[in-house]
């Protein structure tokens, strides 16, 4: 369970992290979605590639014994970029009213349970509001 719920504190647990907020500490709960970048499988292309093409323009290899190398390190990266198949990372982000954010990275697979939570918590906290207002 992510969100559990006491009479006066919303606690939190992720793995290893745990933290808690009274009900009226939290400003801003919700989901992030931020697309993943490759910059380390793209740093590599682009090295190995570099380093094919001096390997061809600036020695006096002929047999071309470099290009057996480069294609074995073409596919490793080919693997290594297209071996996972989320494209996103999730993060939970929760704002309190110190002006402190909290963020947390999940897993894929987990992204749905705990988006039914916190939709489970925000229309407890909507209730809890409209009850105080009248």
């Amino acid at each position: 369970m992510f969100i559990s719920l006491t009479h006066d504190q919303v606690q939190f647990q992720y793995g290893s992290k745990q933290w808690q907020y009274n009900f009226n500490e939290i400003v801003e709960l919700g989901l992030l979605k931020k697309k993943k970048t490759y910059l380390f499988e793209n740093g590599a292309f682009m090295a190995v590639t570099a380093l094919a093409y001096y390997c061809m323009i600036f020695t006096s290899l002929m047999e071309l014994y470099y290009l057996i190398p480069t294609l074995l390190c073409y596919s490793f990266l080919i693997i290594l970029r297209f071996n996972n198949k989320t494209e996103f990372d999730y993060f939970v982000i929760v704002k309190d009213i110190y002006k402190k954010e909290t963020k947390v990275k999940i897993d894929a697979l987990d992204r749905p349970m705990i988006g039914k939570q916190i939709d489970q918590y925000l229309n407890l906290e909507f209730e809890r509001v409209l009850k105080t207002t009248n």
